[in-house]
């Protein structure tokens, strides 16, 4: 390993916290994509891995000009221009949401939803950000046609960038709305599955994130109103309309928010059936529920 791949591990183990919501990056790995991106070979932190390509001189620069901006608190996807989700790698940039490892919970949700509906199924990914959800249920079915939609312009221009890079652009569409409202004109059917990561913090947690993530990423993608579920509730009431009889919703929600929204879907009469999808430490962090047939 190289000596200042050594010595930048070392600072970054020793002044740079560990992330929570980030358990992948760790001091070895983060600076292992620091070092690809340097030597112009980026690739997400969980594909970093020897063998090292060689740093001229001005790699080593560029090298240590990224391991200042991560140790200043700049996310690792956006330097880097890369993450993984679901197996699959994603182009990252300001302005979207950088795919977490508790929304592939979702993604599982969604995939194992998918393997029961016809093999053509019309599918909706609202709230798409980066495009990676919609984008990974169309590589891993390939006779589906996906709806993305988003509210922020920027997210939806990196989507289109990450269905191109997955060449799935002839299925996914991607449309600019405030949740269903960015259908309207679109043309599109009645859907069977409804896939969604809404903004699920409290606007005073969003306004309160730490630097790295709430002066790095869109606020937007974080802000669920006063009690964190103002989207998810309107998620809930209004997506009946759009599915087919017998259609699927599924949406990841917050810590500690899932059994009140288990209950609400429970209350619903226009839902039959409700999962809970759990997390390692037993929490609800996705929900899938049925229409009626």
């Amino acid at each position: 390993m190289p000596t200042s791949l050594d010595a930048a591990i070392a600072r970054l183990a020793a002044e740079l916290p560990p992330a929570p919501d980030k358990p992948e990056e760790t001091a070895a790995s983060t600076a292992a994509a620091l070092w690809f991106a340097a030597a112009g070979e980026p690739r997400p932190v969980t594909r970093a891995v020897p063998p090292f390509p060689a740093l001229d001189a001005e790699g080593e620069a560029r090298f240590a000009a990224l391991l200042a901006r991560r140790l200043g608190g700049e996310p690792l996807a956006y330097l880097t221009g890369r993450q993984e989700f679901l197996g699959l790698e994603f182009l990252t940039a300001p302005g979207a949401l950088i795919p977490r490892r508790e929304t592939e919970l979702l993604g599982e949700d969604a995939l194992a939803v998918l393997e029961k509906l016809r093999p053509d199924a019309n599918v909706l990914d609202l709230c798409t950000g980066s495009g990676n959800l919609a984008v990974a249920m169309a590589v891993r079915h390939p006779g589906i046609r996906v709806w993305a939609t988003d509210l922020e312009a920027e997210a939806l221009a990196l989507a289109r960038r990450n269905v191109d890079l997955h060449g799935v652009g002839g299925r996914v569409s991607v449309h600019q709305g405030d949740l269903f409202g960015a259908l309207e004109g679109a043309g599109a059917p009645r859907f069977d599955l409804i896939t969604c990561n809404p903004p699920y913090l409290t606007t005073k947690h969003a306004q309160n994130m730490p630097q790295e993530i709430g002066g790095s990423e869109p606020s937007a993608a974080f802000d669920g109103g006063p009690f964190g579920i103002s989207i998810t509730l309107r998620l809930i009431r209004e997506a009946p309309e759009f599915l087919v009889p017998g259609g699927w919703l599924c949406f990841e929600l917050g810590a500690g928010q899932g059994p009140m929204l288990q209950k609400r879907l429970q209350g619903n009469p226009a839902y039959v059936e409700c999962r809970p999808k759990l997390d390692a430490a037993g929490t609800i962090r996705a929900l899938q529920a049925r229409v009626a047939d």
